[in-house]
């Protein structure tokens, strides 16, 4: 039973040390990046009322949430996702704010994945909201904070893929798409099951510029003359052609940012939030096999909170991040520094005072009681392997 105390539950893991240090860093970079840009740093409570992650909402299925009660009987979730907490937040806080609300957080989500899947079922995320600004240079904004973020972390080989909501809603409004067929629509889009897809599209007797638009679905990176396209095959649907100028538009946005190198349309992009109205992305990198970031805009989200305010974000899920950097070989530098103070009982008064003066000045100072036990040497490994720069022994 004792042996059995020591472990954490599936899906959960402990950070110490060398490993523990490095996250704080890298967390504190990325979080100045975004308050560079000018977003205000939120807390909201690891755990909230149920409704607020309702189904109704489009956040996490009611399945995999971790549901408990409190003394009244409410029922309260762990946050599986950030951006309905903040939502809700918001909407408190900032109900009659009519220019733009920048939010910046980190935190820890809880998703009851099943064990197969190998997933953490506790992360930390990262991220930023943009709320009250319906525009392509929100958008463009967003997405130029999330690439300034990855190049912060050490990333050189990354993608941003870029979809956007209404495409994927427009072409299942125009073929009559029953909710069924959406669903497993879905589930082949998910598992980029392409060839799945067009044979979907087959049993569906499309017109021929809904059968072009269905194709596109599985085109992972589409430049500006297959949005061309795409928008004559759309001429007739306007959600779609919508859809489709609005990505154009945002192109232009982002060359001039200079970052369109690392953005990718891919317009069979879809997300398990059904909260997306606009633009949703992901993205990717090597050694790691989930999205290292996830956002979009949800320009209908805080309409369920009281207020209507058009809004997009990004959350980066540090412990894949994390993960990638390790296998790219990307090191996280955290600094050498510090002393170790060595003392006898003769020395106690002298090592104390030392310490003390030396910690106001800023330096990180360590005090031991020698152990006659222990050599010098012992001493001079445990400063190495704690990255303490200084030895100091003192005998009197």
């Amino acid at each position: 039973m004792k042996k059995q105390l020591l472990h954490t539950p599936e899906g959960a893991r402990d950070i110490y040390n060398e490993e523990c240090e490095k996250k704080l860093s890298l967390q504190s970079d990325l979080l100045g990046i975004l308050k560079g840009y000018g977003y205000h740093p939120i807390q909201t409570p690891t755990f909230e009322f149920f409704d607020i992650f309702g189904k109704e909402i489009g956040t996490t299925p009611s399945k995999e949430l971790y549901k408990f009660f409190d003394r009244e009987g409410n029922t309260l979730v762990l946050r599986p996702d950030m951006t309905p907490s903040i939502a809700r937040a918001a909407a408190k806080y900032f109900m009659d704010e009519d220019m733009p609300i920048r939010l910046c957080y980190m935190g820890n989500t809880f998703i009851n994945n099943s064990s197969y899947q190998g997933r953490l079922k506790e992360s930390t995320q990262l991220g930023a909201e943009l709320i009250g600004d319906s525009t392509v240079d929100a958008d463009a904004e967003i997405l130029s904070m999330t690439v300034e973020c990855l190049q912060k972390a050490g990333l050189k080989d990354f993608q941003l893929s870029v979809g956007h909501a209404d495409f994927f809603q427009g072409l299942v409004e125009a073929a009559g798409i029953s909710e069924e067929d959406e669903e497993e629509l879905r589930e082949l889009l998910a598992n980029k099951n392409f060839f799945g897809v067009e044979e979907f599209a087959e049993t569906l007797n499309l017109k021929a510029e809904l059968n072009e638009l269905f194709h596109m679905l599985g085109s992972l990176n589409v430049d500006l003359n297959d949005l061309k396209r795409a928008k004559e095959a759309a001429a007739s649907y306007p959600r779609i052609l919508a859809a489709i100028h609005n990505l154009e538009e945002l192109h232009k946005v982002l060359e001039v940012y200079g970052i369109q190198k690392y953005i990718s349309f891919e317009l069979g992009i879809i997300s398990s939030y059904q909260y997306y109205t606009g633009i949703i992305f992901s993205g990717y990198t090597f050694g790691s096999g989930e999205p290292i970031v996830k956002g979009g805009r949800y320009d209908k989200l805080l309409t369920y909170y009281g207020k209507t305010s058009a809004s997009i974000g990004f959350a980066i899920v540090i412990d894949q991040l994390m993960a990638a950097l390790s296998r790219q070989k990307i090191n996280i530098t955290i600094e050498t520094n510090g002393e170790l103070i060595v003392y006898t009982k003769a020395a106690q008064a002298k090592a104390i005072l030392s310490a003390k003066e030396k910690r106001a000045a800023g330096t990180p100072v360590e005090t031991i009681l020698k152990d006659d036990t222990k050599t010098n040497e012992d001493y001079q490994n445990y400063a190495k392997r704690n990255r303490i720069r200084t030895v100091t022994f003192m005998e009197d």
